[in-house]
This record gives C-alpha cells, structure tokens and sequence, in this order.
C-alpha cells in the first residue's frame, strides 16, 4: 500500500478529477455508469472509475494524476 504525500498537494482533488473526466468522457462518453474513487497516493491522485452494477461486463478507466502539474502519469482504459 502506498504512502500518502507528507504536505499539501499543489492540485485539489476537485482539479485532478476534471482531468481525468475530460480524457475519460471522450473514450466512455456514459460516465453516469460509474462510482468514482479518488485517493491521494505518494505517486499522485489515483482516480478509479468502477461500475456502479458489480454483475456487468467491462469496467471503467483508472488514472494517475500528478499532484503538482496535473499532468496524466497514467491511464488504464478496461472496456
């Protein structure tokens, strides 16, 4: 499990949930489908899109947001 980052980050989490919203809503367009997570982790805001109905197929898509430029590190797309 990770460590949460000692001091304030430079980005809210509000900012770093616009950014992966905006890249998310062009690839899955239907994001009232999900329940979102959004923990601080020591590599940055991790923002986890999960289906809201746990019997459907697929699944949503999963960031990592600097917490300083709110730059993407990484997205994993599960469609």
């Amino acid at each position: 499990m990770a460590t949460a980052i000692a001091q304030s980050p430079a980005l809210t989490s509000d900012e770093a949930l616009r950014v992966a919203r905006a890249d998310a809503e062009r690839a899955y367009r239907e994001l009232h489908l999900y329940r979102i997570e959004i923990t601080l982790e020591s590599d940055g805001w991790h923002i986890d899109y999960e289906l809201k109905d746990p019997t459907a197929n697929g699944g949503g898509p999963h960031y990592v947001i600097d917490a300083t430029t709110g730059a993407i590190v990484s997205k994993k797309y599960y469609q």
